[in-house]
């Protein structure tokens, strides 16, 4: 069975909750915060600034993919700004992980980084407006005065981290394997009904 699985997500849909059970259910690493960690010590950067890496993304598309992976090859290093630097260390970080074969990624356009590898499986999670709300008041704890744009402002920033980066649209139904609306399942239902998926999909070379 293949054990790889990338997760990307509007905030407020439950999806690291669901990866973090996928992990559990599945007996395998789950890597949200641990990208930062992993980064950090292979990049020498500081935490501060891995941390924030999506909220500082440009909305223009000027520097992709492609040169991610031509400069971590280690060509030009010293021509890169800061949020190119950023992106490649995590990039590096998550092929390395994709060469295990195993583990639950959250976010950081880690199913287009690991894109050409047939034993990846990428969802998107995601939810209605009103039941975002209600879990990141009641479950994360957020303000109900700012939710509302909170939500708006990091789905932005995860959107242009994402665009910016692969060329490709944010939460585009072609770029994963299935998408999975919280709204009308349980964050238990959904780790299930994922792995199902896992253990039944066709995989292709």
């Amino acid at each position: 069975m293949n054990k790889l699985v990338t997760i990307s997500r509007e905030y407020g849909s439950g999806g690291r909750i669901i990866g973090r059970l996928v992990a559990e259910k599945m007996g395998i690493p789950f890597y949200d915060k641990e990208i930062i960690d992993l980064a950090v010590e292979k990049s020498g950067l500081s935490r501060e600034i891995i941390e924030t890496a999506e909220l500082r993304a440009k909305s223009s598309i000027s520097y992709s993919l492609s040169s991610a992976m031509a400069f971590s090859e280690g060509f030009g290093k010293e021509t890169l700004s800061m949020n190119e630097k950023l992106f490649i260390a995590q990039f590096d970080v998550i092929k390395q992980i994709g060469e295990t074969n195993e583990g639950v990624i959250i976010g950081r356009c880690a199913d287009y980084v690991l894109k050409d590898k047939p034993s990846v499986t990428n969802i998107f999670i995601h939810a209605e407006r009103e039941d975002r709300i209600n879990r990141c008041v009641n479950a994360y704890g957020d303000d109900p005065k700012t939710v509302e744009n909170k939500i708006r402002d990091l789905d932005k920033a995860r959107a242009n981290y994402y665009n910016y980066h692969t060329s490709q649209k944010w939460g585009y139904h072609g770029n994963y394997n299935m998408a999975i609306n919280t709204s009308y399942i349980t964050d238990e239902h959904a780790a299930e009904l994922i792995v199902q998926f896992m253990n039944t999909r066709i995989y292709k070379d």
